[in-house]
């Protein structure tokens, strides 16, 4: 079978999707990210922002060929609101992305299930309201090679439809490129057959 070389992701954060029961108010939220560093911010910018809420309950995934990620109950129950929320990102098939429900506390008790229920509803809003974008997992390659030789370079990097990340055109000129993993091998043996050209994995 062959790999999966793409993913699905959202394209910009949403904010504030509610969901209402007994009272209590649950509101849905989600980012884009890259990295744990991402979540601190985020997490940080909604506490200032929602300072009366009770509860700031989350869910991360990152990465994609490996991956990791987080639930975080912050206060609710044991597995009543993080684990609902990772749920939701694992039913939408999503990752490198934040989802943070947001409870302001209504008085009534909801009960273990009624946490589960409310939480998972929050979290599926929010990611109803995202737009959910396929990228595709890219190797990084770095290519070196003299001035003389930058047409042809250039030429079999669009037709290739290559994608470079950063360019140094000088003398000696450094060129970064990402290529979907699929052509990643294609594009070695490519360069590696072009006399003048050194290709490395990054």
């Amino acid at each position: 079978m062959e790999k999966k070389d793409t993913y699905n992701t959202i394209l910009n954060p949403v904010k504030g999707e509610l969901f209402k029961d007994k009272n209590s108010k649950f509101y849905g939220f989600t980012f884009p990210i890259t990295s744990e560093d991402d979540i601190k911010v985020h997490l940080n910018d909604l506490k200032k922002e929602h300072y009366a809420a009770r509860h700031w309950c989350y869910a991360y995934q990152i990465g994609t060929e490996t991956i990791q990620y987080r639930a975080n109950d912050d206060g609710e129950p044991n597995n009543s609101a993080g684990m609902p929320i990772y749920g939701q990102i694992q039913s939408f098939d999503v990752t490198n992305i934040l989802i943070v429900v947001i409870r302001y506390y209504g008085g009534i008790k909801l009960g273990v299930g009624g946490l589960i229920n409310a939480y998972r509803i929050g979290a599926q809003l929010a990611l109803e309201a995202s737009q959910i974008i396929e990228k595709t997992i890219n190797s990084d390659f770095k290519l070196k090679f003299e001035y003389k030789n930058m047409s042809k370079v250039m030429r079999l990097l669009k037709e290739n439809q290559v994608e470079i990340t950063k360019q140094t055109l000088e003398l000696n000129c450094l060129l970064e490129i990402s290529v979907r993993k699929s052509n990643g091998s294609k594009i070695l043996n490519l360069f590696n057959d072009f006399f003048g050209v050194e290709i490395d994995e990054l």
